[in-house]
């Protein structure tokens, strides 16, 4: 496992090191809530009712052209009642996340992992609908896989910015450098985080090893998905760090399942435009 190689610089540097600031709670909550399949609908509304501003953000982006509504929602209830619990989990840690960056997305290393997520998520949701993986659980993944990577960009934007600039090798080549700039990396990060937020040890699966190898014994569920939808991101041209190398897309296309990869897209090009048309709604709201 690829966090494992950082174990003994662990051990050295307590969690509280890292003073990472809070992540807004009601994206928390919202993703904890939405995975009790008991959950009332009005219970999601009536929960982010109580950050007004970040339910008006989330208002918004249901009514972009990235998830394009035949009928525009009046209020954070109708959004609910349309998008559904699953979906809106993946809204809300996209907002969420979007807001923990703040000021940061202005470095162009930080805006290029922020495109690198939403690529992620976006690659994740379509591969999955090919398939019978949970397309609004895959987004949710994609969104989530890196969310390390974002709370270490918070803590130190500048030097962390300069990192993902500088850096080249293989995808989990940089794991090495934050270790050394952070004394965890943004796989170990990640863990931690969706541990403290009592998330589904699935996601927490997804966060730890998406820079693991691929399974030897062909199984296909949300944690090889994701690593495939990773890579395929870095290939389409939104990689997480500019130096990234990238893994020709007909090997990837060859990990996926036969059934999902005769209905995925098998022109790159074509994929990197849907990702890329998806980004740019997202960036208008």
């Amino acid at each position: 496992m690829a966090t494992m190689a950082g174990s003994e610089t662990m051990a050295k540097l307590p969690w509280a090191y890292l003073r990472l600031p809070p992540f807004p709670q009601v994206a928390i909550r919202v993703l904890q809530l939405a995975n009790n399949e008991n959950v009332q609908l009005h219970q999601l509304g009536d929960l982010l009712s109580t950050d007004p501003a970040f339910a008006s953000e989330v208002l918004t982006v249901a009514n972009s052209a990235l998830y394009a509504p035949r009928y525009p929602a009046n209020n954070i209830q109708q959004a609910i009642a349309v998008l559904g619990a699953n979906t809106l989990q993946g809204m809300c840690i996209t907002v969420g996340a979007r807001a923990y960056l703040g000021k940061s997305m202005s470095h162009p290393a930080l805006r290029g992992l922020w495109r690198h997520n939403l690529a992620c998520a976006v690659i994740g949701e379509r591969l999955a609908s090919m398939g019978l993986l949970d397309k609004d659980t895959a987004y949710t993944s994609g969104i989530l896989h890196d969310i390390g990577r974002i709370a270490l960009a918070v803590i130190q934007p500048k030097e962390y910015a300069n990192l993902l600039a500088a850096h080249r090798g293989t995808p989990e080549s940089i794991l090495e450098g934050e270790r050394q700039l952070f004394g965890w990396d943004h796989c170990e990060t990640g863990q931690r985080l969706i541990a403290d937020w009592k998330l589904p040890e699935d996601f927490e699966v997804v966060v730890s090893e998406h820079h693991c190898a691929k399974r030897t014994d062909g199984g296909w569920g949300m944690s090889e998905l994701i690593k495939v939808s990773c890579r395929m991101a870095d290939a389409a041209g939104f990689p997480a760090f500019p130096g990234c190398e990238k893994t020709p897309y007909g090997e990837l296309l060859d990990e996926v399942p036969a059934g999902e990869r005769r209905l995925f897209y098998t022109d790159l090009e074509a994929l990197t435009q849907e990702v890329a048309k998806c980004i740019h709604a997202m960036e208008l709201v």
